[in-house]
Order: structure tokens, then sequence, then C-alpha cells
């Protein structure tokens, strides 16, 4: 019986069986789309080689400003977008735009699913130090029941944030005539990935089903859920879906709407991100003094189902938020590997119990259905994982 086979996620079948271990960082062969050279060594180090070691960023920088120059409004309209939380990536995005480049920004908010206090607390924050913002709250009881499809057909109960997370933004531009839109940082080069947009300062349209939404849109969770009768019919509306799409790529390219990433122009340190916006726009760390899960304290802290988002991906991958966590502070200088090692054998795959019994009101099922579906992606994934003596256990640990 193969027990994944009424799964949307495809890059689960693209997973090597035989796991493999970077011999630079952290990170597994099991992360979807990474690539390990001859040496053994991912393509997110090598990546990060090239930040240290060959890219121009003063060049880069220049091209920034010309970017700038061009689209800049002298009237004081708006003249770029900056989708964000308020967590200390967007605000620093969001922050240099203004004031370092003389952008003027709407900044857009796809809402979490269930805000943290302090995730809201830094949001108003981020607001509150000079920026207008538009935040969307989609249909609630759709949305929950899209959590739920994506955690039961995905793995990832994330996924309806995702696509709003991205198309919001596209459609506001579209709405007010806005040609820029600007991410923090490419995903992809960043934390390893496809490499076909390394070098590229965007990401074509084309790719964002694939890079973005693990291959499944929204069109494919509402069919999974209609056929699992999770979902009805009665439960939609043509326009309760305008946000979960993006909008035509003709009508964005006829318009000349581009999006762009900050780290194409500025080296992408998560770390300086924080102390720039904690300086900047009053952004606070997770006061738990860190998060469940891993060892840090200042990234994905909005949502109460970021946990269990990360915890997933350990589930699936046999990579968690401390992996993620490590993989990047190692390329960036600010630990060893060893010690990267000790932090991941520490705190890797630790259960987000804050907010579980909150997470499953949400998505309306019960625990026991939690851990049910959650046997299904063990049992499928068998070069992962084990049970000894009644107990799961991961196969493979970095050393």
């Amino acid at each position: 019986m193969n027990h994944l086979e009424n799964i949307l996620d495809k890059q689960l079948k693209n997973r090597p069986k035989e796991v493999q271990f970077c011999k630079r960082c952290v990170i597994s062969n099991q992360r979807p789309r990474i690539i390990f050279d001859d040496e053994g060594v991912c393509s997110a180090c090598r990546f990060s080689d090239e930040k240290n070691k060959s890219i121009d960023w003063k060049e880069r920088e220049r091209q920034l400003k010309n970017l700038c120059d061009t689209y800049r409004k002298d009237n004081g309209d708006f003249d770029i977008i900056v989708p964000g939380s308020g967590g200390k990536d967007s605000a620093a995005v969001a922050h240099k735009l203004k004031h370092q480049y003389g952008m003027h920004p709407l900044t857009v908010t796809w809402s979490p699913f269930m805000y943290t206090n302090i995730g809201w607390r830094n949001f108003q924050n981020f607001i509150n130090s000079g920026f207008i913002n538009l935040l969307a709250t989609p249909n609630g009881k759709l949305h929950r029941k899209l959590t739920r499809i994506a955690f039961e057909a995905v793995g990832d109960p994330f996924v309806p944030f995702g696509y709003g997370q991205i198309s919001y933004a596209f459609h506001i531009a579209l709405k007010f005539d806005i040609k820029l839109i600007f991410y923090g940082e490419n995903g992809e080069a960043e934390y390893g990935g496809s490499t076909k947009n390394n070098y590229l300062p965007y990401m074509p349209l084309e790719d964002w089903a694939e890079l973005y939404f693990k291959g499944a849109t929204i069109d494919d969770l509402i069919s999974w859920g209609i056929k699992n009768n999770i979902l009805s019919e009665d439960d939609f509306t043509k326009s309760d879906l305008t946000f979960y799409r993006p909008p035509p790529v003709e009508d964005l390219k006829g318009k000349g709407i581009q999006m762009h990433w900050f780290s194409y122009y500025h080296k992408w340190v998560p770390q300086e991100n924080y102390y720039y916006s904690a300086e900047h726009t009053r952004f606070e760390a997770n006061p738990d003094g860190r998060s469940e899960g891993t060892y840090s304290k200042y990234a994905s802290l909005d949502d109460k189902l970021d946990g269990l988002h990360y915890w997933l991906g350990y589930i699936k991958f046999g990579l968690g938020r401390a992996t993620s966590d490590a993989a990047h502070e190692i390329r960036d200088g600010h630990i060893s590997r060893e010690e990267g090692i000790a932090l991941v054998h520490r705190y890797e795959g630790e259960f987000p119990k804050k907010y579980f019994k909150e997470s499953l009101d949400y998505m309306g099922i019960s625990e026991e259905k939690f851990w049910e579906t959650i046997e299904k992606y063990r049992i499928g994934s068998p070069h992962l994982w084990e049970k000894v003596d009644g107990e799961w256990r991961l196969k493979h640990k970095v050393s």
C-alpha cells in the first residue's frame, strides 16, 4: 500500500532514498531541489561562497539605485510594494527602501492564520514606525477548511498562507498601478533549492507553483477537499478565491509589473536584519527566549501555526527548524559546523506543544486524526523513519 498515493505534495516523490548531509553545513539532500556537488557540498553553501567572494555588492547596489531612480514617483505617490508581516526581514527591507533609497512603499500583509501576541505587537510597531499597510484577511470559514486540507493532502497547513503571501501583492500592484514589488530573500538560493534563478533579481512568474506552492495550486486543494468530503462548493464563491490565485501573467506583463528580491542587491544576513529592525522599527524577539524546535529567537514569530509548519518539514524531510537556522548561521560565519550539529541534536524535532490545541481547533480535527495523518507520512517515508520498540525514530542525523 502506498500511503502517499493521495498526497498532493509532488516534492515527496523526488526525495533521494539515500540520505546525505552537506560537508559544510547541516542540511541534507532531502531538502527539495537542493543540489550536492562531487565534494559533498550543497548548493546553498556554494552560493554563500559566491556571496562572500565573487559578487560585487557595490555594483549590485548601483543597480538597485538605478532601478529606484527609474520607478520613483516625484509626486510622493506609492511607487513600490513591500509584502510583509512586520517581521525582522520585511521590516528591514521596507525601512531601507524608504529611508535609504527614497521610495514611497505601500506595505501589504496577508494575515497569519492566528496572530501570536508578539507577532501582532511587531506588526503594530512596524506600522507605527512610519508605514501605510493594507491587511488582507481571508474568508475565515473557507480558510480553516483549506488549512485542514493542506495539512492532510500536502503535509503542511501553511500552504493557504503561501498562496496569499505571494499572490495578494500582485493584485494590489495591478489595482494601484505600482510597477515594483520587493520581497526579501530568494529562498531557493539562500536555503538550498533550484539554482536556475540564483543570478536573477526576480523569479519568473511561471515558476511560482513549482517553487512556492509545492506543485499544488489552490484549485488542486479545492478538488482534493471536495473529493474527500471536507469542502463543498457551497463553502466558497469565485470572489473568495481571488487572492489565493496570482493575477494572469499576461496582465502583469502588460502593466510592466516586476517582482524583485532585496537579497539580489544586498547580501542577505538574517541576523543583521534582526538588529536593523530592532533599532528602526522596534522589532522584538520571542519573549519566551527561543522558538520551539530551534535555538533562535527572532524568526517566524507571527503565527501560532509557525511551529507546526516547521515540525512537519521534520516529519516529511527529516529537516526541521533548528537545521534551517543552523545551516544559514554556519554559512554566515556566526557558528561553526560543530556548534551547528550540537544545536541540531539538542533542538531538532522538538514538538510545538504551545499552540497545539489551538491549531487542532483551528483546523477542526481531533488529536487522533492529527496523529493518524502524521503516521501516514512517516510510514510513507521508510528511508527516513523506523519504529523501534513502538516509538518512531529518525534513521539519520547529521554528524
